[in-house]
């Protein structure tokens, strides 16, 4: 495989439908230890590293599109695709670009546009976010650790996310590369138009409790989808599949195959 690092897991049926999961900022691969047995018993899985984060290394194009391309070199021909906050940014890319790629597609605690514009208020402020940016510039590990704190806020399991989020995303720590190209992607891009020409299923799954994709703009982004249901997770923030991994991996069942549980089993 050239390109982007990539975990491949397969367990069980080789008709098992594949599943692409695409991290956030400042992640890795490794972030989704939590959910992958309960994944695993009805998909195979890929994890994928962004451009400068975790093993892989950073790319000469900093744009949605190029961060998309290398992406899908190191994926499955065609499978479900999961992306969490910047992941599910680079997902709605991929969706939208190379539809024949995509079964179905799930952006969790993600959205086309990160930063509020006077038409675009379910975001987050743009000073607020440059300010961040320069935070990371000047202070990459500092900013990363402040960065954990503010994904697990609202959660009610807050403390003990941070904890696993720290524990994961430390070891390795993503570039200062990495982090300053994946903020501008956040800063700059907006595929609100793009996502409107996506055909395949769309389920926007959020946290009640998330600080940074707010419950009230569930609907708004759904909307913009042509085909597409939302799910919101009580109790949880930015990051669910951390905070509650039970009701994250129903939720993807049921969308995927329109059951109502799935056999979750803890990670060790």
């Amino acid at each position: 495989m050239k390109g982007l690092h990539s975990d491949y897991y397969q367990q069980g049926e080789a008709s098992n439908s594949e599943l692409v999961l695409i991290h956030g900022w400042g992640a890795h691969g490794g972030v989704w230890q939590s959910v992958l047995p309960a994944l695993l018993e009805n998909f195979n899985v890929t994890c994928i590293d962004l451009p400068g984060h975790g093993k892989s290394h950073k790319i000469a194009d900093n744009s949605i599109v190029a961060w998309a391309d290398a992406v899908l070199e190191a994926a499955p021909e065609k499978a479900v695709w999961l992306g969490w906050s910047l992941g599910g940014l680079v997902a709605q890319q991929i969706a939208s670009k190379a539809p024949h790629r995509v079964e179905k597609l799930i952006v969790h605690a993600s959205t086309p546009k990160f930063v509020k514009s006077a038409d675009w208020s379910e975001a987050v402020d743009e000073k607020t976010f440059r300010d961040f940016h320069a935070e990371v510039i000047r202070d990459p590990h500092s900013s990363l650790v402040r960065f954990i704190a503010l994904q697990t806020r609202g959660s009610k399991t807050a403390s003990q996310d941070s904890r696993l989020l720290r524990k994961t995303l430390l070891e390795p720590e993503p570039s200062a590369a990495g982090l300053d190209n994946g903020m501008q992607l956040l800063l700059e891009t907006d595929l609100r138009e793009k996502i409107k020409a996506i055909t395949c299923p769309v389920l926007v799954l959020a946290g009640q409790r998330d600080t940074l994709i707010p419950e009230t703009a569930v609907s708004e982004i759904s909307n913009l989808f042509i085909d597409s249901e939302s799910n919101v997770i009580k109790q949880a923030g930015h990051a669910a599949f951390l905070s509650h991994p039970e009701e994250f991996c129903q939720a993807v069942n049921k969308f995927c195959f329109d059951e109502n549980a799935i056999n979750f089993k803890e990670a060790k």
